[in-house]
């Protein structure tokens, strides 16, 4: 199964086959194509959205329960409907239209597909970045990138679900670009 669908994928030819492992290491960086997150990314997204649907569906199963009626189950049946629903969408949608491009000019993240939303954010107005891996991300092999910068609308820039590996040589790639501004400066 490949991520390019040229109807519902804005970036054709930007997919590579969703559990091929990355090849990001052995690629000397910047890269000049917009990546897709892992497949694995959405197992992670899919958690994430059913910690945020599953306890107001419990809530809302708690409140129906009071209730009498006939229809009582088929109430409760729908927000758990509704609730998982949510969940498979959001994740979905937050996997499949999420991407990272790295190329001479800076890092960028575009998101969404009717409404696209891109950051791009200049190599010189890095000014220091974090990886965070939580328990899901490490159990997955997977990480987010924070870039934060100066200058900006937005004082940080981050992604969610990439490839641990992908996210060190990014992290080493912008530390020796951070270096090397240093350098300059100080020189």
């Amino acid at each position: 199964m490949t991520m390019t669908d040229p109807i519902a994928d804005p970036i054709a030819g930007a997919g590579d086959t969703l559990d091929a492992p990355s090849t990001m290491p052995d690629v000397p960086l910047p890269l000049r194509e917009w990546r897709p997150l892992p497949a694995r990314a959405h197992r992670v997204f899919l958690i994430v959205a059913l910690i945020v649907t599953v306890p107001p569906a419990i809530a809302a199963t708690i409140v129906l329960s009071g209730t009498s009626g006939a229809l009582l189950w088929l109430k409760i049946a729908a927000v758990w409907m509704l609730a998982l629903s949510l969940a498979f969408w959001v994740a979905r949608r937050r996997h499949r239209y999420t991407f990272w491009l790295l190329d001479d000019a800076g890092f960028a993240v575009r998101r969404g597909r009717m409404w696209q939303w891109e950051t791009r954010v200049p190599t010189s107005r890095v000014q220091h970045l974090d990886l965070k891996r939580g328990p899901i991300e490490r159990a997955h092999g997977l990480a987010s990138l924070v870039l934060h910068t100066a200058g900006t609308r937005l004082s940080a820039v981050s992604i969610s679900g990439l490839e641990d590996a992908d996210a060190e040589a990014l992290r080493d790639h912008f530390s020796r670009q951070i270096d090397r501004q240093d350098d300059d400066d100080h020189a």
